[in-house]
């Protein structure tokens, strides 16, 4: 896999982390350094065996689908303790899996959700000198800021939220500022917060009323930098220092779950829509304005990915939809190569020497070698069942289960 160019490391704002694939990174929000499950580390361990292969594992308080995040010593997630109605916010030292601390950011009353939603479904994000986390607090969105001493910095409600289906959101961050979608039953909105105090640096409406929970990817893209978003019955480029509307493309439906995602490869944006209408889309984002009808390259409707966002590696393109039908696809066209039956997943995969990794719902992780032919060369039990997607770096692998915080290999020293 090609070296990714500097526009991308704009994802986090920061230029902390390096492109050498021989080195380590850290894995700083939802999905990793470029957003996309994409791994440039060479020494990573193939073989996920948690029963025997673990460096540790610690027990994690509370209910929670949050994914783990990794900053140098420190790894965060977000977890809920329904018996008290607190969201909480945890720290583990990564080298030893301590709990180093675990802060309350909210007690409130706990809201209606889908089944298959927690109370603290979305990932933290951090930039190596605070780390940023949402919740709902009723009938608001909670967004907080913490240093890594666990010292709470912030903590703001930018907005109205409301849906019968619960809350997950995952902030990103760039420059000085922490993003959170607000696309929900009610006002729906992208709002920018200060990374400094939280205040409102800027608030873009949308233009429906509708529920997504994917995760905004801010990468450069052909040449510039965009802040992309599903849901709210389109796909939608932002600008992502002043939250004006660069590009869109209607539909594909009303919600969206899974992430977008960037393929530098194929020079396309992949997006997935959930309901009612399922529909994976490859855009081309170098237009300006309504490119509905100019710039989609395809659109499949059997084969899009439900909450297991999709991704690209090689020529591969490869989904998972809500019933668990694994497919893979010809990124350049939507051709279908092959389909599998596989679990249901709600963990997203990741990518790492060629090989991807999936997790499903009841803890399997597949190893799939992309081709035109289903191969699935390993497999290994977790033990637990999960819906929290892998984090990477410095040659570890961290797993989240639905009890339990795994970490697989040994760290890199430089």
């Amino acid at each position: 896999m090609k070296l990714f160019a500097f526009g991308w490391m704009l994802f986090v704002g920061v230029m902390a982390f390096s492109l050498n694939p021989v080195q380590g990174e850290n894995w700083p929000i939802f999905r990793g350094p470029r957003g996309d499950g994409t791994c440039l580390e060479k020494n990573v361990p193939m073989e996920w065996k948690a029963a025997t292969g673990c460096l540790w594992k610690t027990a994690v308080p509370g209910i929670g689908h949050s994914s783990p995040v990794v900053w140098g010593d420190y790894l965060f997630t977000a977890t809920a303790l329904p018996e008290n109605q607190e969201r909480v916010l945890l720290s583990f030292d990564r080298n030893t899996g301590k709990i180093l601390w675990q802060q309350t950011v909210l007690r409130a009353p706990l809201e209606q959700k889908h089944e298959e939603n927690s109370f603290a479904s979305g990932t933290p994000s951090s930039d190596g000198e605070g780390v940023y986390v949402a919740f709902l607090d009723q009938k608001e969105i909670a967004v907080a800021a913490y240093g890594f001493s666990g010292k709470r910095r912030w903590l703001v409600r930018p907005g109205p939220y409301s849906s019968p289906h619960g809350f997950s959101c995952s902030p990103v961050l760039f420059k000085d500022k922490v993003i959170v979608v607000g696309d929900n039953r009610g006002e729906s909105y992208v709002v920018a917060l200060s990374k400094a105090d939280g205040t409102t640096v800027w608030r873009t409406p949308r233009e429906s009323s509708d529920i997504s929970y994917g995760t905004p990817l801010v990468r450069g893209i052909a040449g510039r930098t965009q802040m992309i978003v599903a849901g709210n019955k389109s796909v939608t480029a932002f600008d992502p220092n002043d939250g004006s509307r660069i590009w869109f493309v209607k539909g594909p439906s009303d919600e969206c779950v899974a992430s977008t995602f960037y393929s530098e490869r194929f020079g396309l944006v992949f997006a997935a829509s959930s309901y009612p209408q399922r529909n994976m889309l490859a855009i081309k984002p170098d237009g300006m304005g309504d490119v509905t009808t100019t710039h989609m390259v395809w659109k499949n409707m059997k084969n899009a990915s439900y909450v297991c966002s999709p991704i690209v590696e090689g020529d591969y393109l490869l989904t998972v939809d809500g019933e668990g039908l694994m497919s893979c696809l010809n990124p350049a066209t939507g051709k279908v190569f092959w389909e599998e039956k596989m679990e249901k997943h709600h963990a997203s995969p990741v990518s790492i020497n060629g090989l991807l990794f999936f997790t499903d719902d009841n803890g399997l992780i597949s190893v799939i070698k992309p081709g035109p032919r289903f191969n699935r060369v390993a497999a290994y039990e977790l033990g637990e069942k999960t819906y929290c997607s892998p984090a990477i770096s410095d040659g570890q692998v961290f797993l989240r289960g639905e009890k339990t915080l795994f970490c697989l290999g040994q760290r890199v020293k430089e």
